[in-house]
């Protein structure tokens, strides 16, 4: 069965109540929303699953293992299991999807 999700109109939930953000959860991943205000940060997290991050809206810069990068609207970043952390200067809306290492 096929769903569709409305991304730019989902809610989010801050960083401490997280696991309410999951909207799709299956054996082998899922999938959330991700939003952080102007000045937000996700603290450092050990990732143990591949991580695929698509930016809705906005800008975040994501260290993967000590190594930063930017992305924006329309980019998305692939990382295998890392140690990770975000931050944004204006603001940021993304899906995040965890996929289960095999």
């Amino acid at each position: 069965m096929a769903q569709v999700f409305d991304l730019k109109a989902m809610v989010s939930y801050p960083y401490e109540e997280r696991g309410k953000n999951v909207f799709y959860k299956a054996k082998e991943f899922k999938v959330r929303i991700i939003e952080l205000p102007p000045g937000g940060e996700m603290p450092i997290c050990e990732m143990a699953s591949h991580v695929i991050f698509n930016v809705i809206k906005g800008a975040a810069e994501v260290t993967v293992n000590q190594k930063k990068v930017t992305i924006t609207e329309g980019q998305c970043l692939i990382s295998a299991p890392a140690t990770m952390s975000m931050k944004t200067e204006n603001g940021v809306k993304i899906m995040g999807i965890q996929i289960e290492r095999a």
